[in-house]
């Protein structure tokens, strides 16, 4: 595996790839669950973006376009097999950008899922990269999703909160530049509590592809997706066995 990919239960054999991307301030163990629950009809691969874990010598990116670059150029060099996108938050947006990469290069993903993003044209100001410290520690803390640990640790904590400006920024400063929808079949999952994204956000993704289009809602807040583990793995796992 590449600095970029991470593949906890490598299956060659499968006959299709799940690409996953995470939010703002996460790493690419956040999808380990995934890689046993889908195998072995779907290898996992996680993307890890720069600057934590492993990586955080390296400088962090706060660029959705040079993040979706680079993931792009990854994927380009295993094209033997069909891949799904999936992302969550950050991830969403980043995974929707490579999909219009692969697909301007002639290597368009089976599908694309979403979680817990907006459609990517409706821009919104933002300056949560701006924030004070403890203001930004507020607004992570009723999103849930953070490991209580780091949030008790003063040098996890400006660990983390130094990772969360850098992507906030590629957020909030992204632009959204118009161009052909899609062609693959596209699913948006959402929380039904999750004050970022509404219905009508989620709806809005519709306009981004030609083909198959869905919105699955689940109980919970913007990260769901762990309590609600096991309804958003069979959603996946059925996803892909259409999709490959």
């Amino acid at each position: 595996m590449t600095d970029w990919i991470r593949a906890y239960r490598p299956t060659p054999e499968a006959p299709v790839q799940l690409v996953c991307l995470p939010h703002a301030g996460g790493s690419a163990p956040f999808f380990h669950p995934l890689a046993g629950a889908l195998a072995p009809a779907a290898e996992v691969l996680a993307v890890q973006y720069p600057g934590r874990q492993e990586r955080r010598s390296e400088p962090l990116i706060d660029s959705i376009d040079e993040l979706a670059g680079h993931v792009t150029e990854e994927l380009l060099t295993r094209t033997g097999r069909p891949v799904v996108l999936f992302g969550h938050s950050l991830g969403g947006l980043l995974a929707f950008e490579v999909a219009r990469l692969l697909g301007a290069k002639g290597h368009p993903p089976a599908g694309l899922i979403v979680s817990g993003r907006r459609a990517p044209h409706l821009i919104r100001a933002g300056d949560r990269h701006l924030l004070a410290d403890r203001d930004l520690l507020r607004h992570i803390a009723t999103l849930g999703g953070t490991d209580p640990r780091v949030l008790a640790d003063e040098e996890l904590i400006r660990m983390a909160l130094t990772v969360l400006r850098a992507d906030y920024r590629a957020v909030e400063t992204h632009r959204h530049e118009p161009g052909p929808p899609l062609g693959c079949p596209v699913t948006v999952l959402t929380g039904r509590d999750d004050p970022e994204v509404t219905a009508e956000d989620a709806q809005a993704w519709r306009r981004h592809t030609t083909a198959d289009f869905e919105v699955i809602t689940f109980p919970g807040g913007h990260f769901y997706l762990v309590e609600q583990q096991q309804a958003v793995i069979r959603v996946l796992s059925q996803r892909l066995a259409r999709w490959r």
